[in-house]
């Protein structure tokens, strides 16, 4: 049965959408069968793989309002280039629509469990891009998911509104999904040589303890230009240390769940 971690963060700008994109690449090039589901209206989950937005006929919208089944709307994204699997579920402005449609259906906070349901089975891993907001977008996607990582920006302010998040975390435990679990904090846009990272970063550990991952996303023009190149970060230069931070993001998950590492050397 495939794990399903959702992205969140009700802040803006801090990683997500990176994380979901090159976390999942990067598992995928580990040979673990990967998707992610872009739940946010932005769509640049979707578009940050090279699928055009503003074309899409079939996307994640019209399978929470019950038009067609997740398999309909997902695709593959060049599989022949990780070195494993890849496929996307994907999404565009339309989306906007069914947090005010979920309002009238029945068990809508279940809405995206039940969609991911029948292909639960047919993936290792399945990501959930949630919107920077505590909406009933990221309410469903916290509802569905095992665990949720939690990107924090290694800023000033990098601790604003992850109580609010806790909350929200809680709340779904004692209501909607009893088994959901803190996967990890993740610091990102971490720069060494700027003395504030090093600051959050020693805040975010001490408090949070060993829910913090031990790898840190880097500042990198790379990642930053990658989807603009419609590519994973590994596509686009797997040299780049913005790629091999996210790749040895994937080997601390897989360790975690008690998988096999791939050593970085064994892609070249």
């Amino acid at each position: 049965m495939g794990k399903i971690i959702c992205v969140a963060n009700q802040k803006g700008g801090v990683g997500k959408t990176t994380t979901v994109i090159n976390l999942s690449a990067s598992l995928a090039a580990s040979q673990k069968k990967s998707i992610f589901i872009d739940f946010d209206p932005q769509g640049n989950a979707t578009s940050g793989v090279g699928i055009d937005k503003e074309k899409l006929e079939k996307s994640i919208y019209n399978t929470i309002i019950g038009e067609l089944s997740i398999r309909e709307t997902i695709l593959e994204i060049e599989p022949q280039n990780l070195g494993g699997f890849l496929w996307a579920a994907p999404s565009n402005s339309s989306l906007t629509g069914a947090e005010v449609e979920l309002i009238y259906i029945d068990r809508r906070e279940w809405k995206l469990k039940d969609v991911i349901e029948p292909v639960i089975d047919e993936f290792d891993y399945i990501f959930i891009d949630c919107p920077p907001s505590l909406s009933i977008l990221t309410v469903n996607a916290l509802t569905a998911a095992d665990s949720v990582i939690i990107p924090v920006q290694c800023e000033y302010y990098a601790m604003e509104g992850l109580g609010q998040l806790k909350r929200t975390i809680s709340l779904i435990n004692q209501r909607l999904n009893p088994g959901l679990v803190i996967e990890g904090y993740l610091l990102t846009m971490f720069d060494r040589r700027n003395n504030i990272c090093h600051t959050v970063a020693n805040e975010v550990q001490n408090y949070f303890k060993d829910q913090v991952f031990q790898t840190k996303i880097p500042r990198n023009v790379r990642l930053a230009e990658s989807p603009s190149h419609g590519k994973p970060a590994f596509l686009y230069d797997p040299k780049s240390i913005g790629a091999t931070s996210y790749f040895s993001l994937a080997q601390e998950i897989i360790a975690k769940d008690g998988g096999q590492k791939i050593e970085e050397s064994y892609f070249g």
